[in-house]
C-alpha cells in the first residue's frame, strides 16, 4: 500500500484509501483504475474490492516508520475527499501526517466543494500540501474553493489537461503542475494550452512544473517544452527547509 515512486512530481505513494468513481471528463481513463484491475487480478489482498472505495486501517501508520525524510503523495489510488471516505478516517489520515513532520504530504482531490466544507475541521500542519485538479475550464471554480481553505500550501494539477484552461487566478496558489493525459486512450492537449499556463505562471510568480506530454507512448513523447524542463517546487517555509534542501 505504499512504494517509491515514477511520478516525477513526488517521491512515494501512501494509500490509506483505494477506490473511486468518476465525477468528471477527467476521470475517463483513470489511470488509478486500470492499475487497480491488474492487482486484482495478480490477487493483490489490498485489491481484492477491485476498484471499488476501500478504507485500509491497517496502513495508516505506515509512514512513521519511514524515517528518512520524503515526498509523500496520499492516496495516489483514490481520492481522500470522496463522499464514501468518513470523517473520522479522514481526520486519522491528518492525524498521521501531524505526526510525521519530517515528511512532506501531497494531497490531490476532484472533490472541491468537499474539502471546503470539511477544512476547518481538520490539522493543516505546515508539512501537508493541498492541491485540485483541474482539466479544463469548466473546473476552475475548484481553485476558488482550495484558495479560500486554511491550507498552507496550495497547488494545482492541471493533469490530464484536455481543453484550454483560459485566464486563471493563481492568487495564493504555490505551485502549479500541467501534464497531459497517458496510456491507450489518451486524449489531445494543444501546445498551446501549455504554453499559456506557463506564461501565467511565470507572470503571477507561480512556480511551473510541466510533468508530461503524455500520448500512448508517453516516454517517447518526453517531457520537454520549448527546449527544456520546467521542474519549480514550492517555495517552502524556513522550517521546511531541512528536510527539502533543492526546494524554493
Amino acid at each position: 500500500m505504499a512504494s517509491n515512486s515514477s511520478i516525477e512530481w513526488t517521491e512515494s505513494t501512501w494509500n490509506p484509501v483505494t477506490g473511486c468513481t468518476k465525477i468528471s471528463p477527467g476521470c475517463k481513463h483513470c489511470y488509478a483504475e486500470r492499475m487497480a484491475k491488474r492487482l486484482l487480478a495478480m490477487g493483490h489482498a489490498n485489491y481484492a474490492n477491485g476498484f471499488n472505495l476501500t478504507m485500509h486501517e491497517h496502513v495508516l501508520e505506515l509512514p512513521l516508520k519511514w524515517k528518512k525524510p520524503q515526498t509523500i503523495f496520499v492516496n495516489s489510488m483514490s481520492d481522500l475527499f470522496h463522499k464514501d471516505v468518513t470523517d473520522d478516517f479522514i481526520k486519522k489520515v491528518f492525524d498521521v501526517m501531524r505526526r510525521a513532520p519530517w515528511h512532506t504530504f501531497q494531497i490531490l482531490t476532484k472533490r472541491a466543494d468537499r474539502l471546503a466544507e470539511f477544512h476547518k475541521e481538520l490539522p493543516w500542519s505546515k508539512n501537508v500540501w493541498m492541491g485540485v485538479s483541474v482539466e479544463n475550464d469548466n473546473y476552475k471554480y475548484r481553485i476558488d474553493l482550495l484558495r479560500d481553505t486554511d491550507v498552507q500550501v496550495k497547488f494545482i494539477s492541471f493533469e490530464p489537461l484536455i481543453g484550454s484552461i483560459g485566464k486563471v487566478n493563481l492568487k495564493d496558489i504555490d505551485w502549479a503542475i500541467v501534464g497531459g493525459e497517458s496510456g491507450p486512450m489518451a486524449r489531445y492537449m494543444s501546445p498551446e494550452w501549455v504554453a499559456d499556463l506557463r506564461d501565467q505562471c511565470l507572470a503571477q510568480n507561480a512556480p511551473f512544473f510541466f510533468k508530461q506530454w503524455g500520448g500512448v507512448n508517453k516516454k517517447k513523447t518526453g517531457r520537454l517544452l520549448d527546449g527544456r524542463t520546467w521542474d519549480e517546487m514550492p517555495r517552502v517555509s524556513d522550517e521546511m527547509a531541512h528536510v527539502f534542501p533543492d526546494y524554493g
